[in-house]
């Protein structure tokens, strides 16, 4: 029976993503027949993976693939120490334990992916994949030409890295506010508020109205709903574009 990587059996059992998975592996909250495993160790489906102690059953049958409009004041996380609200806790209905795509800070809404497919987590996510997201962004106050160049071409964040080009473009221009529909193929943790703050901008909304061309449409804040077929395609469309890019880039 062929062994594969401890991270990929634990994304495909739709527990997490494969990125978190590594992170779980490396904090040491991963075990192998009782023992703990590293990055790198393989596995094959006679042996009992448990994640702090909750042992990871094959993957699921039915895999899901949902939507969320998450409301401001929700965090994306699957548990919080500190008692604040849970995105996830908006499934009602929802029996399959599936896990957020992605990432939207507690004080952002908007579109929020949800699957118990680990693969399809994993590739929405990778860095490599650029899929694109894209937000409307309340500013406060004016913007200046300036900083609406700084915003495309890339700006450098609090921590040194340096933003990819996106799009940015003006909805909306009055004395009191000034509304932005930006479209980045990053991934980078707050990377709209980062930006904004980078360049002298106050965010005093942000939502998140696409994924990959999916869109957020209708749905009403803290409703959720099953991706169509169609939908599923273009993202799956998206992530394929993606690939084949990366491997022209290559050749």
């Amino acid at each position: 029976m062929e062994k594969v990587r401890i991270q990929k059996i634990i994304a495909e059992s739709g527990y997490c993503s494969r990125r978190k998975a590594e992170e779980l592996i490396s904090r040491g909250a991963v075990t192998v027949n009782g023992r703990p495993c590293s990055l790198g160790d393989k596995a094959d489906a006679r042996d009992v993976i448990k994640i702090h102690g909750e042992t990871i059953g094959a993957a699921p049958a039915e895999k899901r693939y949902i939507m969320l409009n998450k409301p401001r004041g929700y965090i994306t996380t699957m548990s919080d120490e500190q008692g604040r609200k849970i995105a996830a806790d908006l499934l009602e209905g929802v029996e399959e334990r599936v896990v957020p795509v992605g990432r939207l800070d507690r004080n952002s809404e908007g579109l929020l992916l949800f699957t118990n497919d680990g693969a399809f987590a994993n590739e929405i996510t990778h860095p490599s994949k650029h899929v694109s997201k894209t937000y409307r962004v309340t500013i406060d106050g004016r913007v200046s030409e300036e900083q609406l160049m700084r915003l495309s071409t890339g700006v450098e964040l609090d921590d040194g890295k340096v933003t990819l080009p996106c799009t940015v473009d003006v909805l909306v221009e009055e004395p009191e506010r000034t509304v932005l529909r930006i479209v980045i193929k990053q991934g980078l943790n707050r990377q709209i508020r980062r930006m904004c703050t980078a360049v002298g901008l106050n965010v005093g909304r942000l939502r998140r109205v696409a994924v990959g061309g999916v869109k957020l449409g209708m749905l009403k804040p803290g409703e959720w709903r099953d991706l169509t077929k169609e939908e599923l395609r273009i993202l799956r469309a998206a992530i394929g574009k993606s690939a084949k890019k990366t491997e022209r880039g290559r050749r």
